[in-house]
């Protein structure tokens, strides 16, 4: 026995003092290397995975993006003494003192990986740092230990102390996707490691030899007791005194949030002030880098256009009107269906008393809730296999389509919304809102990418081209009455009115200002669809012939609205009023930074030098048609269908403009309108179509008090501007307020001061009040013949008004029209 101890232990001597020379033989390779080394360049180029930084126009943090590492970087003179402290406490109490490694740690960790006992680590903190950069970590062996000797050394060698310690602090891994004390200090705090506690700097050290292990989210009373034993030799080293490290604990665990998720990570709880927009920069800058660059891991500083201000006004303003709008819209989904319970619980009472079968009697004590719930798990089949044997279809119909279909849609379908704020002069986009909320089942940002109908907020596109013709202006008499539009293909179009009432002569700027459909109509006939197309498809900048074929249909709907586009490319279509007729381009990245603070993209000075090179081609229309096309708009809201939403807020108090919107079946609500400053659109709608928002919530009812709301909070600390009016080309005539043309004293429904194109003011005096007025005297002339002169009986004089010839007028089918009948039915 005493002979095979001797024999073990000469065995384990040998095999000691055999590492002990490898060792150093290792030792003495790495230390004659470093003399003459190679590798200095890729110490010196490491660089730590960062996150890209996406602020504000005010360089405010919005959000960031990182992928499995985020990470800040902290000077070390920023570092609160406690952290240093609590880090030599726990790793490396003689870091000072060394050279980047102690051999009797080294050997006792060689011992450790030979006898295959538990791995005590052994490494100080500069070869952990080594070890982090160019080892692998996971690998439990000599060689790695060698591996982080030899880089220790370079460490050493190439960086100060407190350099080693700067990096190992801001590299290493500190849990829960966090890399680098700031981070971590965010993650485990909410605040900075700059206000770090005493007790939240032992937290944060004893993360780094076992994160999963030590978590204080998901084992805080492990984490507790060793910050504890931590603590207690930070007093026996002389960091602390007994008293502050026992105040410190106590305030740390008091305060201490047990609620969080032991799921929780860096990742998911990343803040994101402005999810859309964020992830539209992003695609922007994928699109832009071409992947030469790691968004995840670049440490990239985008500075974007956006206001959190703003950004912050607009998701007060659509949350609280998209959860308005849904409520509303659930109750009168519900009305619908108390509607079929009304028609078809009768019915299936009628077929149980008729034939016998109680299972289905649903009166009585049953409540409804209970019976919808039997109706459509156990009974749909039943009443449908009825229905089908004794021919009832109406029950039928009740059944499965009353009922069943409004059930689910109203249980599936939210109204859906966006908002989209832009500089009307730079195109930089203020504020960006693409749903209901931004989650993993809605990131779909409706603000950019959603294709949907504009309805009426689409007419002025159109109308601006009409102004540029000169066949139209603001006091244009258009007359509002039944209608049938050919066309081209033979196919009639037969539009109504909002409400179906019928106006009579109104003037362009009233038709425009009220949405009216048949003026409109008249006017894009007018003009024909070329112009309109083109006029179009320029402020929407929609360049590719083919999809310009695609999205515009040679059609009179056209003039309605039927296309499909986007709030931002409806916001860029508008704020071509606001800026004198000129393009303007959305743009949200302004320039990108790499980590250094070098220029790596200056996307608007490349923007702006395009728009200069290219100056002829970004004026759309004049700025004379622009600014009477703006105070056309402006009638919008002072008498047409904005004018409730300027009561909602009370007033404007300053130049605004513009245009409502609603689609066919109410299925989408538009506003777009603009200051100089700022042009926003709003949209509420579906996803899906099929759905309707109900008759009640039109573009005027639910997206323009909405829109007001935002505007109006969004100005409220700029300065009152009014629109550039041009010095020429322009011209103010007092015209007939019914008529368009030169007032006379006939005229009794007042004079009205009207803009024109120069040159296209009215020149002929108006003729309307004077027909009327030669038609009443002639009326009473013949009544007093008619009568006797009879005095004694009273008469009640009609109104008059130009006569409509033809109940139903026709329009764009030319092989049907008489001798003499008017190829323009425009100027009725």
């Amino acid at each position: 026995m005493i002979k095979r101890r001797r024999i073990l232990g000469g065995v384990l001597i040998g095999s000691g003092f055999f590492l002990a020379v490898i060792i150093g033989i290792a030792l003495g390779l790495a230390l004659s290397a470093t003399k003459n080394i190679q590798n200095l360049e890729q110490l010196q180029e490491n660089k730590p995975a960062l996150p890209t930084r996406i602020l504000d126009s005010q360089g405010r943090l919005i959000t960031q993006f990182f992928s499995d590492e985020k990470r800040e970087i902290v000077s070390i003179n920023e570092f609160p003494k406690s952290l240093i402290q609590a880090l030599l406490t726990r790793e490396d109490q003689y870091f000072y003192d060394h050279h980047g490694f102690r051999i009797m740690y080294m050997l006792g960790a060689a011992w450790d990986i030979l006898t295959g006992r538990s791995f005590r680590g052994g490494s100080t903190l500069t070869q952990q740092l080594a070890g982090y950069i160019y080892a692998d970590r996971t690998e439990i062996s000599i060689k790695r230990k060698l591996v982080e000797l030899w880089w220790a050394i370079q460490l050493e060698r190439a960086l100060t102390k407190n350099e080693i310690l700067e990096r190992y602090l801001n590299l290493m891994y500190f849990g829960h996707n966090t890399y680098g004390v700031e981070a971590a200090s965010q993650f485990y705090f909410k605040h900075s490691v700059r206000q770090n506690t005493l007790a939240e700097s032992v937290i944060l050290v004893i993360q780094l030899a076992n994160p999963g292990r030590y978590s204080p989210i998901n084992h805080p009373n492990r984490a507790k007791k060793l910050q504890r034993e931590i603590l207690d030799q930070m007093v026996e080293l002389g960091y602390t005194t007994q008293e502050e490290a026992d105040l410190s604990f106590q305030e740390y665990w008091r305060n201490y949030d047990f609620t969080r998720s032991n799921i929780a990570s860096a990742w998911l709880e990343r803040e994101d002030r402005a999810p859309y927009f964020s992830e539209y920069v992003r695609q922007r800058l994928e699109e832009q880098l071409f992947g030469a660059m790691d968004l995840y891991k670049e440490g990239l500083v985008v500075h974007t256009t956006l206001n959190l201000d703003y950004q912050e006004i607009a998701d007060q303003v659509m949350g609280k009107r998209i959860s308005w709008i849904n409520r509303l819209h659930q109750k009168q989904s519900d009305l619908r269906i108390t509607y079929t319970e009304d028609y078809f619980l009768p019915i299936v009472d009628l077929l149980s008393l008729t034939f016998n079968i109680e299972d289905i009697r649903f009166t009585g004590s049953k409540q409804r809730a209970q019976a919808r719930d039997i109706y459509l798990d156990e009974l749909n089949p039943v009443v449908d296999m009825i229905s089908m044997i004794f021919g009832m279809e109406d029950l039928k119909f009740a059944s499965r389509v009353g009922y069943v279909r409004e059930a689910k849609k109203s249980k599936e379908t939210q109204v859906e919304g966006a908002l989209v704020s832009i500089d009307s002069r730079k195109g930089y986009i203020l504020a960006m809102v693409g749903g209901r909320r931004f989650e993993s089942t809605n990131q779909f940002n409706r603000a950019a990418q959603a294709k949907v109908q504009p309805g009426s907020a689409f007419k002025p596109l159109y109308y601006s081209a009409a102004i540029s013709s000169r066949k139209f202006t603001p006091a244009t008499m258009i007359m509002d009455k039944p209608v049938v539009f050919w066309n081209d293909d033979n196919t009639p179009y037969i539009p109504l009115n909002y409400r179906g009432e019928w106006k009579g002569p109104v003037l362009l700027r009233y038709a425009l200002s009220h949405s009216m459909n048949i003026p409109s109509l008249k006017v894009l006939d007018g003009i024909g669809f070329d112009a309109a197309i083109t006029r179009a498809s320029r402020m929407l900048n929609i360049t590719d012939p083919a999809d310009i074929a695609r999205i515009f249909p040679r059609k009179y709907p056209l003039g309605l609205g039927v296309i499909t586009v986007s709030p931002l490319q409806m916001a860029r279509a508008f704020a071509v009023f606001p800026n004198q007729g000129r393009a303007v381009e959305p743009i949200a990245i302004r320039y990108v930074e790499d980590r250094n603070g070098r220029l790596i993209l200056e996307q608007e000075k490349e923007l702006r030098s395009k728009q200069m090179r290219a100056k002829e081609s970004q004026a759309i229309m004049s700025p004379q048609v622009a600014y009477i096309m703006v105070n056309i708009l402006q009638s919008t809201v002072s008498s047409g269908t904005l004018r409730y939403a300027e009561y909602t807020v009370d007033s404007f108090d300053r130049p605004i403009a513009g245009k409502t919107g609603t689609t066919q079946n109410w299925s989408d609500a538009w506003t777009v309108g603009f200051t100089p400053q700022i042009t926003t659109a709003i949209w509420f709608g579906f996803d899906e179509g099929g759905h309707s928002l109900g008759i009640n919530l039109s573009g005027a009812v639910s997206a323009a008090p909405a829109w007001a709301e935002y505007m109006k909070k969004v100005h409220q600390e700029l300065s009152v501007v009014d629109f550039i009016k041009p010095e020429s080309g322009l011209i103010e005539v007092d015209v007939c307020a019914k008529s368009g043309m030169l007032p006379t004293s006939y005229c009794t429904d007042g004079i009205i001061k009207e803009i024109f194109l120069s040159g296209t003011e009215p020149r002929d005096f108006c003729e309307l009040h004077k027909y009327e007025f030669e038609q009443r005297e002639s009326f009473k002339e013949n009544l007093k013949s008619a009568i006797l002169f009879d005095t004694t009986t009273n008469f009640t004089l009609p109104e008059m008004n130009i006569p409509i010839l033809d109940e139903l007028e026709s329009i764009g089918d030319t092989s049907e029209k008489g001798p003499g009948e008017s190829g323009n039915p425009l100027l009725d």
